[in-house]
């Protein structure tokens, strides 16, 4: 098969892997239209489960991206009072740089045979005339869908909240949430490390709270001044890095949820952020591109027409996400509806701010969830403790 992949993120690159993997003899490109290294971003998320599975579809990947990972194992809620409070995670988060992963996933790509061609923007299906397959893996904005937006049934919803990525030579030694309280409103942090040298900082606010810091006005030097003076005991005098790109713009945006109706047309299937988003404060978008890859490689070699291979990827992994993008909806509006929790005592704080995935959080009453979660965990410790043997005759 002559496959051609557009765009060169990790679904692009992980897809070619494991069609190589698969099948040595299958014809593969990817076209990206950046210079090689030139990413946007800094670290990216990702959890147990996913090195799991990554382990298992291609070791040798697996190995060296977790070799290239910072771990944790809990995470810190910094809270106005300036308490912090600990709590463990259930499982171990990683993080790892943008550039990085790239880097290994193209590496790998190109000692299995795929080839990459850097610097090369497809504009439209005639650029790929001759290829079996083309996989669209070029993110929200993807050029190829959007020139068939009504067959796919794209659709956007656009978050209320400011958001900006940034970068950080602080190191969190594990993932970090910091709220800090200004006169015009709530600002919060999400940060983690990726690398011996630098973390991810991603900032969030309101618009009226981004309006009333003047950061609507600010380029990016200005917004990164007030940013440190805001966080200041987080970051502990380290700076905070912006995208240094030549406009000097500060790069804030709204976050998009995209879903499609369908994931193919033809011979064209769309995989990553070009068929999906899911909000950054569940940490899964890179987990989930790298999923739909090999998603779609067991469905191509499982069925012996194409049409019908899309088809089963299509109906397999959108169900299989579900549940995610469910939760990142719920967690998104977590944080836009933040003042109904953020007067709670510290703890309470916490324990909601990990329910932030519950579809029942927004009904209730937050301290009267809290209570009756805290009243469910006891309940389930009793069911699962071991009988008490000592009273019993032999």
């Amino acid at each position: 098969m002559k496959v051609a992949c557009v765009g060169g993120g990790p679904a692009s690159l992980y897809f070619s892997i494991l069609m190589k993997r698969m099948d040595p003899s299958h014809e593969i490109t990817v076209y990206e239209r950046d210079p090689a290294g030139s990413t946007y971003g800094w670290g990216v998320t990702y959890w147990d489960g996913l090195l799991s599975s990554l382990h298992a579809t291609d070791p040798e990947s697996a190995s060296t991206i977790s070799e290239n990972s910072v771990r944790w194992d809990n995470w810190v809620v910094h809270v106005p009072d300036r308490t912090t409070v600990a709590e463990e995670q259930g499982g171990e988060g990683y993080g790892i740089g943008r550039r990085e992963l790239l880097a290994i996933l193209a590496e790998r790509a190109c000692s299995l045979g795929v080839h990459i061609e850097y610097e090369c923007e497809i504009t439209g299906e005639d650029d790929l005339a001759d290829a079996d397959l083309v996989a669209g893996c070029d993110g929200v904005t993807s050029v190829l869908r959007e020139q068939h937006a009504d067959h796919f049934g794209t659709r956007v919803a656009v978050g209320r909240n400011k958001y900006i990525w940034l970068g950080t030579t602080k190191i969190f030694d594990t993932f970090t949430f910091a709220f800090v309280d200004t006169e015009h409103g709530w600002i919060w942090c999400y940060g983690y490390g990726f690398g011996k040298e630098h973390s991810t900082c991603v900032i969030e606010c309101s618009p009226a709270t981004w309006k009333g810091l003047g950061l609507d006005q600010a380029n990016e030097v200005h917004s990164l001044t007030i940013l440190e003076t805001l966080f200041a005991s987080l970051l502990e005098g380290h700076p905070l890095i912006g995208r240094a790109d030549p406009d000097g713009k500060a790069h804030w945006l709204n976050f998009r949820t995209l879903t499609n109706r369908t994931w193919y047309r033809d011979n064209f299937v769309l995989l990553g952020d070009a068929a999906h988003t899911t909000h950054y404060s569940i940490g899964a978008g890179t987990a989930l591109a790298l999923g739909d890859a090999a998603f779609l490689v067991e469905a191509i070699h499982s069925e012996t027409r194409l049409q019908s291979a899309l088809a089963l990827y299509e109906r397999q992994r959108m169900s299989s996400i579900r549940l995610t993008q469910r939760a990142a909806r719920n967690s998104a509006r977590w944080f836009e509806n933040l003042s109904r929790y953020i007067s709670l005592p510290p703890s309470q704080l916490c324990a909601l701010l990990s329910q932030r995935h519950s579809p029942v959080l927004p009904h209730i009453p937050p301290r009267l969830y809290y209570q009756m979660d805290r009243a469910a965990e006891w309940l389930s410790s009793q069911v699962t403790r071991p009988p008490n043997t000592e009273s019993q005759s032999p």
